[in-house]
């Protein structure tokens, strides 16, 4: 019940976002649907594994992302890690606020042993469409598939502004890994 009424209330933000999110197309997708991901396993006790979520950078210069995502992810069931796929730009104020509050520990507890595959929109865009990673928002933080391509589970887009990882980012994304969890 507690789910539903966060994921009520985090469709509201998500309604809201549409008005100063950082666009790359026209209109947000906003909270994925669930599914039991392999992607985002807990992080087992004495693994070695860090707990601190982690940027990873991808390959950049127009190389495919689908296979480096897939080996990532491989080596996330074998390290028992999990893994995001991460897509921001430079000039996104929302995306600077998230790299932000991930280095300040905040989101320590939540992406607890996750690994952000991070990628540049303005750099990776035609990789990450040829992956299935083409957003209308961005931030993208996005589930991927065993093969490294994109699955329809992902949030797109923050509002902009000081409190905006806080209000809008923190809870969309907690609602999303909850639902991943559930699923």
């Amino acid at each position: 019940m507690a789910v539903m009424k966060l994921r009520a209330a985090a469709a509201l933000v998500v309604m809201g976002a549409t008005i100063q999110a950082c666009k790359s197309g026209e209109t947000p997708r906003g909270i994925a649907s669930t599914v039991a991901p392999a992607a985002l396993a807990p992080v087992p006790a004495n693994t070695g594994a860090s707990k601190r979520p982690v940027f990873v950078r991808g390959p950049s210069g127009g190389a495919a992302v689908a296979p480096f995502i897939a080996s990532e992810l491989a080596k996330g069931r074998s390290g028992h890690y999990g893994v995001l796929v991460y897509v921001g730009a430079t000039w996104c104020e929302p995306c600077q606020g998230f790299h932000k509050a991930v280095a300040a520990g905040d989101f320590d507890e939540m992406l607890a042993g996750v690994r952000m595959l991070e990628f540049d929109l303005d750099e990776d865009r035609e990789p990450l469409a040829t992956a299935g990673y083409s957003s209308e928002l961005i931030p993208l933080i996005a589930l991927p598939k065993q093969d490294g391509t994109a699955s329809e589970h992902r949030i797109e887009g923050s509002i902009k502004g000081p409190d905006a990882v806080r209000q809008n980012l923190m809870p969309r994304l907690r609602a999303f890994l909850q639902g991943q969890a559930a699923g």
